[in-house]
């Protein structure tokens, strides 16, 4: 519960939000040290230009009457060293930076009243009122760009959030689309931004996708179709041949292709959503066992709690505690998905074959090559091997099982043990699928 309120700080709202604040603190630090530059300048300037027209002021005063206007003085012990020797009859100013009790920093204007040797009349400024203010500036621009911050940082979480929203819409609806759903789209989106441009790009690829693959699954159907009737004629005529090796030949090569066309018509059912799972309560291991029996290859049944021994070419085990647990599931689709798996382990793994139920899961491994990496990466796919030595194509068994396994529901997982072979797991649903079910991981 923790772990979702958790924000996820690498999300594209939260970096936004982190510009957009990084952002904002840059602005306000150059604005503020701008400010500042500029305020202590004017300050400084006008304290200058004050102490300049108070010792116009004070000078007139002292050569008229003789006497020192108020602020004025003759070489005051704290005047700067660069006004101790002013040229006579001209004014300077200079900037002192002590600062002694509340006097300080000051602005000094200094002029000598006569000759050489004669006196130095200066008048001080004192700049702390000033600067004082400058610091309250300095105060009230640092609690409102905090302020203007807190007020920010919130609407850029919120803007990017319906960024981020929409984005991931967009996302979903690819990912669904990857996992098969067709007729995923992200509909009407708000705005004619990029964000719009991506989600109808993405809908129109949907719909191109899903046209491409229709018509790829209607070829399917409709040649399996086709051929059905003639390789079944086929399988007739070979049986009025003559019993010899040409008739066994031909017929076990009739009976392949009859395979293959069955194969496609079942395909073609699965893609089209045209099966339905007829559910039943039935003893796991027995119907395991059953299916690899069909499959024609010599095996060994063993109920143990350790693992079968190994020498044969097909070996089941079932362990003493799942001997009699049962399960709902389409028992015939079940024997589907083992047979298959245990036909693509004979014919490209190595023995021995192993076939293992373990609670609600059945595990197929052989000891052969493993798996080529590219069924590892993008699952089964119809006619294509990840591996040039295995002909034209991997079949359609993988394909079939994969099909089968949504349809109930069941999670698929190819994978290579680390010491060798394939290993395929099935893990079967609590609850059987009354529809299509979830996508299998492969």
């Amino acid at each position: 519960m923790f772990r979702r309120l958790r924000p996820d700080l690498s999300s594209l709202r939260w970096k936004i939000a982190a510009l957009a604040a990084v952002t904002a603190c840059l602005v306000v630090a150059v604005v503020g040290v701008l400010v500042h530059l500029w305020t202590a300048d004017d300050i400084r300037s006008r304290a200058e230009a004050q102490a300049f027209n108070g010792l116009y002021s004070a000078m007139d005063t002292y050569r008229r009457t003789g006497t020192l206007a108020d602020g004025a003085e003759l070489d005051p012990a704290e005047l700067p060293l660069a006004l101790r020797r002013p040229a006579d009859g001209e004014r300077h100013t200079a900037y002192d930076g002590r600062v002694e009790g509340n006097v300080g920093p000051s602005a000094w204007a200094a002029q000598r009243v006569g000759g050489p040797g004669s006196r130095v009349l200066a008048v001080q400024v004192n700049m702390s009122p000033e600067l004082n203010t400058l610091r309250q500036l300095d105060v009230t621009m640092a609690v409102a760009s905090l302020l203007a911050l807190a007020v920010a940082v919130p609407l850029a979480v919120y803007g990017a959030g319906l960024l981020a929203r929409r984005l991931r819409r967009v996302s979903e609806t690819a990912g669904r689309i990857s996992a098969g759903d067709l007729d995923a789209r992200t509909g009407p989106t708000k705005g004619r931004d990029e964000v719009a441009e991506i989600a109808v790009t993405v809908d129109r690829m949907a719909d191109s996708l899903g046209q491409l693959l229709r018509t790829e699954r209607q070829f399917t159907a409709d040649v399996a179709h086709e051929l059905r009737t003639p390789v079944g004629g086929l399988l007739a005529a070979a049986d009025l041949l003559p019993a010899g090796e040409t008739e066994d030949l031909l017929r076990a090569r009739v009976r392949d292709l009859r395979g293959l066309v069955e194969d496609l018509l079942e395909i073609s059912r699965l893609d089209a959503g045209a099966e339905q799972p007829v559910p039943a309560r039935v003893p796991l291991g027995a119907v395991v066992s059953e299916a690899v029996a069909r499959t024609g290859l010599c095996t060994e049944v063993t109920v143990s709690e350790a693992v079968a021994r190994t020498g044969l070419r097909i070996e089941v085990t079932v362990a003493e505690s799942e001997a009699d647990r049962t399960v709902e599931t389409d028992p015939r689709r079940l024997e589907r998905i083992v047979s298959n798996l245990v036909v693509n382990a004979h014919r490209h793994g190595g023995p021995p074959v192993e076939v293992s139920v373990e609670g609600r899961t059945v595990i197929v491994r052989d000891h052969g090559p493993g798996f080529p990496a590219d069924v590892l990466l993008h699952g089964p796919r119809r006619f294509q091997t990840g591996a040039t030595e295995r002909g034209t194509g991997h079949g359609l068994g993988l394909t079939i099982v994969l099909g089968q396994a949504r349809l109930l529901g069941a999670g698929l997982h190819l994978e290579n043990a680390p010491d060798g072979g394939a290993v395929a797991t099935l893990r079967l649903p609590l609850r059987p699928s009354g529809s299509c079910g979830t996508a299998a991981s492969a």
